[in-house]
């Protein structure tokens, strides 16, 4: 038994869902798939009750999670028990909620906290929205990215930068020989977007962008994990979907291009705080914050 595998079935035990448990321990699906089908072979039991339509804990699934979680628990105090005596600069960890998307930005800012003189850690917990600020308002996160938020009770929004959002086209298709591409040429090839309640800001955002293009989108089937809407795109019949900037800069991919559209798409990342946080708290992360925009400003 590998300590990967309890990580993975805690993921989708606490999901319920493999693709969005992929996402949030940034590692494909199908390694979550079969590393929990060896775990399961394993121990001689099912863990999880698979259907086309949801995913379940299987009785024997509910008794093991509390001690798959204990054993990570262990875990991590050892390595803090060993972190205590280790000859190091001591490192402060700041609990931030990750927003999808956030793609090389978020490696920047990483990058300027562990640059910092003394170097500060960062936790990172992907959750909805909605949970993001919650845990920020509770104490639980020390700071949460979020998009198209204007309010939240008990916390403070303070915007960061303006994340463009970039079409994703596929290759073959004789629009992706555009530099720009206007948003009404796009009123005859089915969009494939998240449900309104999963991103409101994001879904009204394209939506209303294409109603003022003169269209009202044809949507398509959009899969829950990003690889599988990559692959649809640049595999299926003609569609067309959008992509953050920082995460498309990422990809490196044949069979689909990443073009800005007229009129250009941005949604504002804010740093969600807990209301009424301290400045000399907070100030790492936003320095760190602030560097990446210049960074990205200066590209």
């Amino acid at each position: 038994m590998e300590l990967r595998q309890l990580e993975y079935f805690v993921a989708v035990a606490e999901h319920l869902h493999f693709g969005r448990a992929a996402e949030a321990l940034s590692i494909g699906q199908p390694a979550v798939s079969q590393q929990l089908a060896r775990l399961e072979r394993e121990l001689g039991v099912d863990l999880l009750d698979r259907t086309s339509r949801r995913v379940r804990l299987t009785p024997a699934g509910s008794r093991f999670l509390p001690e798959a979680r204990a054993v990570l628990a262990a875990v991590e105090r050892a390595r803090a028990h060993a972190a205590e005596v280790a000859p190091r600069t001591p490192v402060r960890t700041l609990r931030i909620g990750s927003s999808s998307g956030l793609g090389d930005r978020l490696a920047r800012v990483l990058l300027e906290l562990e640059a910092m003189d003394p170097p500060v850690a960062a936790e990172l917990v992907s959750a909805p929205t909605r949970a993001r600020l919650e845990r920020v308002a509770a104490g639980q996160l020390d700071a949460a990215f979020v998009r198209g938020v204007t309010s939240a009770p008990g916390v403070e929004l303070i915007e960061m930068w303006q994340d463009r959002l970039l079409l994703l086209l596929p290759a073959r298709h004789e629009l992706a020989a555009l530099d720009v591409v206007p948003l009404r040429e796009l009123a005859e090839i089915p969009l494939r977007i998240v449900g309104r309640r999963a991103n409101p800001p994001l879904v009204d955002l394209v939506v209303g962008s294409c109603a003022d293009a003169g269209f009202t989108p044809t949507l398509a089937d959009h899969p829950d994990a990003i690889q599988d809407v990559l692959a649809a795109v640049a595999s299926g019949p003609p569609s067309w979907s959008v992509l953050y900037e920082p995460h498309a800069r990422m990809l490196n991919l044949d069979r689909v291009v990443f073009r800005p559209s007229e009129p250009p798409l941005a949604l504002a990342t804010a740093l969600a705080v807990p209301e009424g946080a301290t400045t000399a708290a907070l100030a790492p992360l936003l320095r760190a914050c602030t560097a990446a925009a210049l960074d990205d400003h200066d590209r």
